[in-house]
């Protein structure tokens, strides 16, 4: 999980409240390219799409949907070739 965007705390109330794991967009086995998306979150205010760091395959989903999600939070394991 990245880190919140800067403004998160201080925008209003879109960083209030729990984050939960809205939607698992990605599954095992699948072949995903850097900036694909992970997962959507929602804060109960806005919905914000997590995208991957890294091209690769999935390799195993650590959150499903409805999750409290925690910065720094693992959300899937990539195998990136290397």
């Amino acid at each position: 999980m990245p880190r919140y965007p800067e403004c998160w705390e201080t925008c209003g109330d879109c960083g209030s409240g729990d984050v939960v794991v809205q939607e698992v967009l990605v599954a095992p086995g699948e072949t995903i390219r850097a900036d694909d998306n992970l997962i959507t979150l929602e804060t109960g205010k806005v919905a914000l799409d997590i995208p991957s760091p890294l091209a690769g395959r999935i390799v195993e989903i650590r959150v499903s949907e409805g999750d409290a999600l925690a910065e720094g939070q693992v959300i899937a394991t990539l195998d990136t070739g290397d």
